[in-house]
């Protein structure tokens, strides 16, 4: 058996399946090591120096795991950037991270072609996979450099940005490691082996998600650091996904439960027509996922969907299946390295079962909001940070979420928490997709709007949203019941099933102020 490491293991056996590109490229791991190798060559002989930072605008791509591993070995820091942003968004990240290069897709020309501008960010250092104006061939970088392993490897890091669901996004940036990158490869695969992953194995891994996600990025680069193979696909669609599974014989992967439900939303005969048995851990996160959604995956695909919870800044909890049933709608407990506690407005500790902010801390993982120590020191109660999520945990330690603080809706002084609303809405059969927030009331503060995405093949209609909010009548409280629904042609997620609800939300608060 290799040893653990990208690197050892391309070295041993260069013959290795590394990555399934998404049009079907199989890519041996001697191959990949040898591209990131070269790169990091190239990319000295411009000047790039240990600490410093790359910047990347791309699909899910080989180009991705190239760079990745060459940041992984040289001590740079890689910024992979939502490629849904425009361009002064696109800009804000290359210059706040002070990146000194910058890699794009020609898919996102138009973008990046004017972000580059805008900061008027040099050609030399500006690089395109395809054609983007004013950059560089990719290829370029690469083009007469030796395949062989670089000298005075060190180690580098992800720095990945908060979405700025609350202004403007910031980068969790840690310190470099000061190991060398084969000794800390282990602890790149350890979210993997958190969930009994092993290296090896014959384990092939699945990423149907953006790989500028946080945790995307971290199971699919941690999959290579534990020999694992990883498939890409470009675009996720249900069917193709299950096609892949059935053809590379899918271990593991790292989902979101939007993909559950259209997965579920699939016909029966299409179900049946792949073989599914090779599964083992598909693990989620990133959005409360409905109890009925769960159970259904559950049911049909086996005990093998596990679920986290986390953030980017460090630490969390997770709960295997079989826990899960025991315990719907639960999060988990903490991991062993971390800790979690439920704390209220004061920062006072509260005990089990009552609701307050999900507060976390992972001993000697320290981190900082890149050039705002402002919001570094806001969110921090002793050793404990908060991403703003409310929820509480039960007399066994097992953490149940209810939605982000700043989606909870008040109405008539009562909390109420968007999640449990869109479970149940969810649950109709002519849903597609739901989103519940408050809007203006005189009286009350706020009053719950549903807005809906219907399902394939349906129409919306007066008569449709009558039988919506009849159907959750009798599941929810009458508080907590829909006052009206309005319908939308495509709910705003991102493709790794974020909800952009504020999009949502905003044009009923036009000209008006929320309380929270």
């Amino acid at each position: 058996m290799a040893d653990l490491g990208f690197w050892s293991i391309a070295a041993e056996d260069p013959d290795h399946l590394a990555v399934v590109g998404p049009d079907g490229a199989e890519i041996r791991a001697g191959d990949l090591l040898g591209a990131a190798n070269q790169l990091v060559h190239g990319l000295r002989q411009r000047g790039l120096e240990p600490g410093d930072s790359i910047a990347m605008v791309l699909p899910n791509s080989v180009e991705v795991f190239e760079l990745y591993l060459a940041a992984l070995q040289a001590g740079w820091y890689l910024i992979p950037i939502n490629h849904h942003l425009v361009a002064p968004e696109i800009a804000y990240i290359v210059q706040d991270c002070d990146a000194k290069v910058l890699v794009a897709h020609e898919r996102f020309a138009d973008a990046c072609a004017a972000a580059a501008k805008e900061l008027g960010f040099p050609d030399e250092r500006s690089f395109a996979v395809g054609s983007v104006p004013g950059f560089l061939p990719y290829d370029q970088l690469k083009e007469g450099q030796p395949t062989s392993l670089p000298t005075d490897r060190r180690t580098g890091a992800v720095m990945n940005y908060t979405s700025g669901t609350t202004g403007k996004p910031k980068g969790v940036r840690r310190a470099l490691p000061t190991a060398d990158p084969e000794s800390t490869a282990i602890a790149s695969g350890g979210m993997l082996l958190l969930f009994g992953l092993q290296p090896h194995d014959d384990n092939v891994h699945i990423c149907g998600s953006p790989l500028y996600h946080t945790a995307v990025l971290v199971f699919a680069g941690g999959s290579l650091q534990l020999g694992h193979t990883v498939v890409l696909m470009d675009k996720w669609t249900p069917e193709g996904m299950l096609e892949l599974i059935d053809r590379y014989r899918v271990t593991s992967s790292h989902m979101v439960p939007t993909q559950f439900h259209r997965l579920l939303a699939l016909p029966d005969e299409v179900k049946a027509r792949y073989d599914l048995s090779s599964l083992r851990h598909m693990v989620h996160a990133a959005a409360p996922c409905p109890i009925e959604v769960k159970r259904r995956m559950i049911e049909w695909w086996g005990p093998v969907i596990d679920e986290y919870y986390a953030a980017s800044e460090g630490g969390g909890t997770m709960v295997l299946p079989e826990e899960w049933l025991k315990k719907p709608g639960t999060v988990g407990k903490a991991w062993p390295i971390s800790e979690v506690a439920i704390l209220d407005d004061e920062g006072k500790e509260l005990p089990a079962n009552e609701i307050g902010t999900v507060y976390m801390a992972m001993p000697g993982v320290e981190f900082e909001y890149y050039k705002d120590k402002e919001k570094t020191e806001s969110n921090r109660v002793g050793r404990f940070f908060t991403v703003g999520d409310i929820g509480y945990l039960d007399d066994d330690g097992y953490l149940f979420l209810r939605d982000r603080k700043a989606d909870m809706i008040i109405s008539g002084g009562a909390n109420i928490y968007p999640a449990e609303i869109e479970a149940v809405l969810l649950g109709h059969p002519k849903v597609g997709d739901a989103a519940a927030f408050g809007v203006p009331n005189e009286d009350w503060g706020e009053e719950v709007k549903a807005v809906i995405e219907p399902a394939a093949g349906v129409e919306p209609s007066p008569e449709l949203a009558q039988d919506i909010l009849a159907f959750c009548a009798d599941k929810l409280a009458r508080f907590k019941t829909p006052r009206s629904v309005d319908f939308v042609v495509e709910m705003p997620r991102d493709p790794n099933g974020k909800l952009y609800k504020r999009r949502l939300r905003d044009p009923y608060w036009e000209g008006r102020e929320r309380a929270i």
